[in-house]
């Protein structure tokens, strides 16, 4: 019984080493660069072939992204929830197509918090 309780607490003692190395290694985690401002848009670095929507949802895509980094507008944050850091954001922008819309916030690696709102 002894060897077993010894054993459960050298365990537990393990575990809480490993809990705390993996939380501090997160703690030095940094954030994205932001979207910068050239002219009267934006440039923000995003996923190569990221879709472009007609609505700010996962509806009809219009186009697609395939430059990077490429430039937005203004960010709406109301439309479809797609999770992420702003779970409900998407920036307005032209695809590489020409076609006008709405790209998920979650194709843009740099923090689109600088963008105005539309």
């Amino acid at each position: 019984m002894t060897v077993i309780r010894k054993a459960l607490a050298m365990g537990a003692a393990a575990v809480t080493a490993g809990a705390a190395l993996a939380l501090g290694a997160a703690g030095n985690a940094q954030a994205a660069s932001p979207c910068w401002k050239s002219g009267s848009v934006w440039y923000c670095n995003n996923a190569t072939g990221a879709n472009v929507y007609k609505s700010p949802n996962t509806g009809t895509v219009v186009g697609r992204m395939y430059s990077n980094p490429s430039w937005f507008i203004c960010k709406f944050d109301g439309g479809q929830n797609h999770g992420g850091p702003h779970p409900t954001r998407w920036v307005y922008t032209q695809a590489d197509n020409g076609a006008w819309g709405w790209m998920s916030d979650n194709d843009i690696a740099s923090e689109t918090n600088p963008l105005p709102n539309c």
